[in-house]
């Protein structure tokens, strides 16, 4: 949660600093880039840390389509915003996230179990190792883990799922236990991407299925 605050108060600072430099309430002698770029950030960050479907991101867009000129929503959209910095620093988002991010898992699971049952063992392990390599990546960012690395030339590039896993296990956010089952189940993922399919079996694949819900459950993002 510590990251989440860190990334809103940025956020309401600059919101402040905006306040105190202008001359009207609704902000509208600053430059207009200024404003759509704080409110643009703002919204990202409201959809990164409650979800596309939380209640502040549907106050948001009403916002928009009620006020739909600039100067007009600048500050009810802040005031969004600051009330979900609030609730994260009361600690109520965090259920919020976990549970958006258990649905969204569990229908990919559910997907998996589906094509499992009707002997499609192979798309199977894919979908339920590529939801599990996305709820590292989630466990990731919650407990403020790094997911990529920085090149020399300041570019960006993904952390392979391993990686994840190992500094997830590093940092105790789950035991060594888990971090080798998780290496086993991205190892038969990795077995069905590549086309190796006769290198598991489908009792295999339905394990890896139920592995990774519990896994899950026992470890929300």
């Amino acid at each position: 949660m510590d990251d989440f605050l860190a990334q809103l108060d940025k956020l309401l600072d600059e919101f402040d600093d905006l306040v105190r430099s202008s001359k009207h309430k609704d902000l509208s002698d600053i430059a207009k880039h200024v404003r759509q770029g704080l409110l643009s950030r703002s919204f990202a960050a409201v959809e990164r840390i409650a979800g596309q479907k939380s209640s502040y991101a549907r106050d948001i867009k009403r916002i928009l389509e009620q006020l739909p000129l600039l100067h007009e929503h600048t500050t009810s959209v802040m005031g969004v915003v600051q009330g979900m910095r609030d609730d994260v620093k009361a600690g109520y988002i965090s259920s919020l996230v976990e549970l958006v991010h258990g649905e969204v898992f569990a229908d990919f699971l559910e997907m998996a179990e589906h094509l499992q049952s009707s002997k499609f063992k192979d798309a199977a392990a894919v979908i339920a190792g590529s939801a599990l390599e996305a709820h590292l990546r989630a466990l990731c960012v919650k407990h403020a883990i790094e997911t990529v690395d920085r090149r020399s030339d300041g570019s960006e590039v993904a952390k392979k799922a391993d990686r994840l896993n190992n500094d997830l296990a590093s940092a105790t956010v789950y035991s060594k236990l888990y971090q080798k089952s998780v290496t086993g189940w991205l190892d038969l993922r990795n077995k069905a991407a590549h086309g190796h399919y006769s290198e598991y079996s489908p009792e295999q694949v339905g394990l890896l299925i139920e592995g990774v819900r519990e896994f899950m459950a026992r470890n929300p993002a």
